[in-house]
């Protein structure tokens, strides 16, 4: 920023060089005395006298008489010079200082018309103002951005960026920021950037995958799906991730893959979240269209398990009203991640119910990826997922996948 102003003040003080100096400049005008050109003329005068006498005396006719005349005139004008010499420089010093005005007030006048001094405003405006954007964009305090704000918040970003180097989350906010903008190409840069620096930042890789989804192409959507793939190696229940690659297979009309996903999120909230009945409705629009399209969930005979659940006597008083039953297997090592759910709201005790490859939550991890299983029945009281007090639970041992065809399995633990 000083080096600009600099440089203008610069090209301002070369400008007004321009104008000035020819006006201060002095004049160099030979002085040549009175007597000097007193001596020029008394020689002229001299040859004049002779010239006459010689036209009397008949030596040169009159042609050559005039001729003569003519020449020493002519003479005498080329060696006069100026009996004094100019020293004053008159109203050159008025004339500089009205140009220089002049370029003064032309150079205002066309840099408030037409120069940046509105942005450079807001340019500071912003980086005054980053750490307030950061709280109200990261942390959600106070009102949300506008879009000028979201646009000055880019900028200050991008200044912080080109000043400290690489900055992990600096990058990621303005992809965020970007995106929020609908820069998706800026977005792109940016989270490229973020993982650059650290490969496994699981909200970048979220974040990008979004991105990537807006875009909408298939090749996209490969590579978002690996993405969030690759978060829920090491997140299983993230639910951000599950929920976007449930929209993935939506898209592609991989409808029991998509029910599977949407059946996760869907335990995973309550009645009263605003968006339990879109995915209630989200789920009831792909088993129509299973239907219609007579799609079969496809089962693996190697892989597939009957379970029949039983209920402990002592705990038959202890069951939640409208309580939801959750049976699932996962793998005994490595990921918590469910390979395979079934969620019931209406139920009775004993029951069977078949797990296999179909009811798998994210693709790639179901019952025939893993070689040691535990298998779990939870009678849930909030419809979610996640263990609570006061729920009823029931485990087994780990169990060799290949060797397990029927269980029998009972619910005999109260979560304290």
């Amino acid at each position: 920023m000083i080096l600009m102003w600099a440089c203008f003040a610069l090209l301002i003080l070369i400008a007004l060089a321009f104008i000035m100096v020819p006006f201060l400049k002095k004049e160099r005008v030979q002085t040549i005395t009175h007597n000097a050109n007193a001596e020029l003329i008394s020689i002229y005068e001299q040859r004049l006298v002779e010239l006459q006498n010689d036209l009397d005396n008949q030596r040169i006719d009159a042609q050559s008489h005039n001729e003569s005349v003519i020449e020493l005139k002519r003479r005498l004008l080329n060696e006069l010079s100026p009996e004094k010499s100019l020293n004053s420089k008159g109203n050159n010093r008025i004339f500089a200082l009205t140009g220089a005005a002049f370029l003064l007030a032309l150079t205002g006048v066309f840099y408030t018309f037409t120069g940046s001094q509105q942005q450079i405003a807001a340019w500071y405006d912003a980086m005054d103002n980053l750490a307030d954007y950061g709280e109200r964009a990261v942390m959600q305090k106070g009102e949300p951005l506008t879009q000028n704000e979201l646009q000055a918040f880019a900028l200050a970003l991008r200044t912080k960026l080109s000043e400290s180097g690489d900055d992990e989350v600096a990058w990621m906010l303005l992809g965020r920021v970007a995106m929020s903008l609908n820069e998706f190409d800026m977005a792109q840069q940016s989270f490229d950037k973020a993982l650059r620096i650290n490969p496994d930042n699981m909200q970048v890789l979220i974040s990008y995958s979004q991105v990537l989804l807006l875009e909408g192409s298939e090749e996209n959507m490969t590579r978002a799906a690996g993405m969030l793939s690759k978060v829920l190696k090491v997140e299983p229940t993230n639910l951000d991730a599950i929920s976007l690659l449930a929209l993935i297979a939506y898209e592609r009309k991989d409808w029991p893959q998509a029910k599977a996903a949407f059946e996760v999120l869907l335990a995973s909230m309550d009645e009263s979240d605003t968006r339990y009945s879109m995915i209630a409705q989200r789920i009831s629009d792909i088993e129509q269209q299973m239907q219609n399209e007579g799609s079969v969930m496809p089962v693996s005979a190697n892989s597939a398990i009957n379970v029949t659940v039983s209920l402990a006597d002592e705990l038959l008083d202890k069951q939640p009203q409208q309580g939801t039953l959750f049976i699932f297997a996962k793998a005994a090592q490595g990921s918590p991640m469910p390979l395979a759910v079934v969620k019931l709201n209406e139920y009775s005790f004993p029951l069977t119910v078949q797990l296999t490859d179909a009811n798998a939550m994210v693709d790639g991890l179901n019952l025939s990826s893993a070689k040691d299983i535990v298998i779990t029945a939870r009678i849930s009281i909030d419809e979610s997922v996640m263990p609570s007090s006061g729920e009823l639970e029931g485990h087994s041992e780990a169990l060799q996948r290949e060797n397990v065809s029927d269980y029998q399995l009972q619910i005999n633990t109260l979560i304290p």
